[in-house]
């Protein structure tokens, strides 16, 4: 049994880890709400992430497992491309088809997967930390929550503001899902791709997603 000491610094290491880590789910949970009114939004935000770090302490008991699956990261990553094209496209659409329902609950799922699919290193992370503590895991986690709800609010007002910040955060998302899909467990092992040929690979997937927000938001827009 560890001592308290090694507890309290376990502890510590763990929250350190999920608040260095914790950007890119910020930036998910702020794309996928933009477009909600500011009363959804808040409430996106919070259940967005509370939902997400329950799923996430969840699968953080089979993470070792998770990185060795063939297609996890590789799907995961088509799937975060999709959702950076996405939701430009959703941020032109008419007021009141952005207001539905619909769209509260599609941009619930958004941050659901993107989360857990974007953070498996991340739970991999933790999982080492933990010494296998579900107590720390636990904590650790949940203490991130309050951190992620604001900074994906300031990141969603900042947007509101600075229109290209939606476009800065596009590009974020396509290195994010070109690195997801070049590091795929299948990927590496058929292609072995080089750290050259992941950062051409991540250049490709920043200036694609780039390239097909601006042509599905002109055409929706037109």
């Amino acid at each position: 049994m560890a001592s308290p000491s090694q507890l309290l610094i376990d502890g510590a290491k763990i929250v350190l880890i999920d608040l260095l880590l914790a950007g890119d789910n910020a930036l998910v949970i702020a794309l996928a709400v933009r477009s909600l009114p500011p009363k959804e939004r808040r409430l996106g935000i919070i259940l967005g992430a509370v939902a997400a770090v329950v799923l996430r302490i969840l699968i953080t008991f089979v993470a070792v497992q998770l990185l060795t699956v063939e297609f996890i990261k590789l799907v995961g990553g088509a799937f975060v491309l999709w959702i950076a094209v996405k939701v430009v496209s959703d941020s032109e659409g008419p007021k009141e088809e952005v207001a539905s329902a619909g769209h509260f609950l599609q941009a619930m799922g958004y941050i659901v997967f993107a989360d857990i699919t974007m953070s498996v290193d991340n739970i991999l992370a933790v999982a080492g930390a933990s010494h296998g503590s579900i107590g720390l895991i636990i904590f650790g986690l949940c203490f991130s929550i309050p951190f992620v709800v604001a900074s994906s609010s300031l990141l969603a007002k900042l947007m509101d503001r600075f229109p290209v910040m939606l476009y800065v955060g596009v590009a974020i998302l396509g290195q994010v899902g070109a690195e997801m899909m070049l590091t795929d467990a299948f990927v590496t092992r058929t292609l072995n791709p080089s750290h050259t040929l992941v950062y051409v690979g991540e250049a490709v997937g920043v200036i694609g997603v780039l390239l097909v927000s601006w042509l599905v938001a002109r055409r929706k827009t037109a």
